[in-house]
């Protein structure tokens, strides 16, 4: 890695979405954007135009094996590439920034957490409301005793924004020309291309994303899992809608998405000097019981999704990426004094990322894969426990080995099989 003098040599993969604006936060930041990798030239080509000095391609492996001047990768891929492609950055010592969620699976999770640890590099996921001031403001009141012991948070979000809840479609049209569709699947299991999953809407697939959960609940989950300094679950449990559609004389459910809409329980047990606690999760609409705190036609959260601590004195609301923490009613955030400011500021999601790449120094990023990956790994737990709904019972989770210990099948939803070719 370069001196801190020097600039940082970044690479993106996955440029033409989220990944663009991750790109120019490099750049932005005085570095140099030295190549870009994407499997659609078509999506990615404003991007390619931006920096026409950086050589362009589709296949990262290829990239990685060729330059060998990178120092850093930006990955902003669709969720089931993400474990891939940072796991084969860290390998060659690159420090890797890794799109929300940073897995699809569990277990993928747990790998890159151990592989950030072995490999020692620079790491960040990005949720880049860990850097903002909510989470900090959040984290010093409740350690300060604001709202006292929480044993409940209830937290929401509106998404999904695409269509879940449906069953594959079975139309074959062409792939379009500038689209590699082998290397989009990546380790997925192959299936035909349709529109229905590029380049957008595969947030819902199971085979490519993690639905609202996996969307959100980085961003919504983060300061939860912060300021009560949450580690693994004991126990996740789920609730659902089943859909399903007649197909002849066959009723066929629609369990390759995720569904419309979830309730998502999770279990933690004591921590430090902090009670147990139950997390509760809606999506798709769905909402928490409104506090009898909240003034009548206030909105809960940002409307949109947010977060209700409920502690043994008082709520503490906010909306997402912790914005806008609240004692509620307002008249009780008047009337409270807040502590003072002990928590370091961030400078930035980006700017922590890259200080931490230049001075080789893994423990500088806040969101860094010791943190996100456990992160990760228990927010996927729900999605796990919403596919086993059928069997009406709380899956029950051993954090030390990263196993289901009463729902033996339910292992098997914590990754899945890699096409041929494909490993970590």
């Amino acid at each position: 890695v370069k001196a801190p003098s020097d600039k940082l040599n970044i690479a993106g993969v996955g440029v033409g979405g989220m990944g663009k604006n991750n790109i120019r936060h490099c750049a932005d930041a005085g570095e140099n954007i030295v190549a870009l990798c994407d499997v659609d030239y078509d999506y990615a080509g404003d991007v390619f135009k931006q920096y026409p000095k950086a050589p362009t391609y589709k296949d990262f492996r290829v990239m990685l094996e060729k330059q060998k001047d990178i120092d850093a990768v930006v990955i902003a891929t669709p969720d089931h590439n993400h474990a891939v492609v940072a796991m084969a950055a860290m390998q060659l010592g690159k420090g890797v920034y890794v799109q929300k969620p940073l897995t699809r699976t569990p277990w993928e999770a747990r790998m890159l957490t151990e592989a950030a640890r072995k490999y020692k590099v620079a790491t960040q996921m990005g949720n880049q409301g860990h850097s903002g001031e909510g989470v900090r403001l959040i984290s010093e009141w409740i350690w300060a005793g604001a709202i006292g012991e929480i044993r409940e948070v209830h937290a929401f979000t509106n998404r999904p924004l695409w269509v879940q809840g449906v069953y594959r479609p079975h139309e074959k049209p062409d792939i379009p020309d500038t689209l590699s569709w082998d290397l989009w699947l990546g380790p997925s299991p192959y299936r035909p291309y349709h529109p229905a999953y590029v380049p957008w809407s595969w947030r819902g697939w199971w085979d490519f994303g993690c639905g609202a959960l996996g969307d959100m609940a980085c961003h919504v989950l983060d300061p939860v899992f912060t300021a009560l300094k949450l580690g693994y679950p004991t126990s996740v449990d789920a609730s659902s809608p089943r859909i399903y559609v007649e197909r002849g004389m066959v009723k066929e459910t629609m369990d390759e998405t995720a569904p419309v809409s979830s309730v998502i329980n999770y279990n933690f047990p004591a921590r430090e000097n902090m009670p147990p606690v139950t997390i509760r999760w809606f999506d798709g609409g769905l909402m928490p019981p409104r506090p009898d705190e909240l003034e009548p036609g206030r909105r809960m959260g940002n409307g949109s999704s947010g977060v209700i601590f409920i502690g043994s004195k008082g709520k503490l609301m906010c909306g997402t990426y912790g914005r806008n923490p609240r004692i509620i009613p307002e008249t009780k955030m008047k009337e409270y004094k807040r502590p003072a400011k002990t928590i370091p500021r961030s400078p930035g999601i980006h700017e922590e990322w890259i200080a931490a790449c230049k001075k080789n120094d893994p423990s500088a990023t806040t969101t860094h894969f010791g943190y996100s990956g456990p992160l990760t790994e228990t927010m996927l737990l729900g999605n796990v426990a919403v596919r086993m709904h059928d069997k009406h019972i709380a899956l029950e989770y051993d954090g030390e080995t990263g196993k289901i210990t009463n729902v033996p099948e339910a292992n098997d939803l914590l990754n899945f099989k890699y096409r041929e070719g494909w490993s970590l």
